[in-house]
């Protein structure tokens, strides 16, 4: 279902979608794009990605602070390995499963998770 969401984003580089799972119910959604209000074009014309681009986790994470849920001890189902700024992001909003489809070339984020006693599986993605 991450995958499918991941087709929302704009973004042409590399789209990415985020599930918080709670009690066996999706309790937020998100995918990288830029800031509610903004265009939707997330590279500028040499195709690098616009810095004020959200991650997919950060989007459903800051989703959740507009709602009435919380994510003690969910679960976030991403399509790729989350970077160590959205690591520190799961870390503090008491996310306490991560599950990942596309492994990134730096695991600085997995290696901070990890530390924190996060459980972080690696699902391969057969296509």
């Amino acid at each position: 279902m991450a995958r499918i969401w991941a087709e929302n984003s704009y973004c042409q580089r590399r789209q990415v979608g985020a599930l918080v799972v709670k009690d066996k119910m999706i309790i937020s959604d998100g995918y990288n794009g830029t800031p509610s209000g903004f265009e939707n074009v997330c590279e500028d014309d040499n195709n690098v990605t616009k810095p004020y681009v959200l991650h997919a986790e950060a989007n459903a994470i800051t989703k959740l602070a507009r709602s009435n849920n919380n994510s003690d001890g969910a679960t976030i189902y991403i399509t790729a390995s989350p970077c160590i700024e959205c690591a520190k992001l799961i870390i503090q909003s008491g996310i306490r499963r991560v599950v990942y489809g596309e492994k990134y070339r730096l695991t600085d984020g997995i290696d901070l998770l990890e530390r924190a006693g996060i459980e972080v599986i690696y699902m391969e993605v057969n296509s």
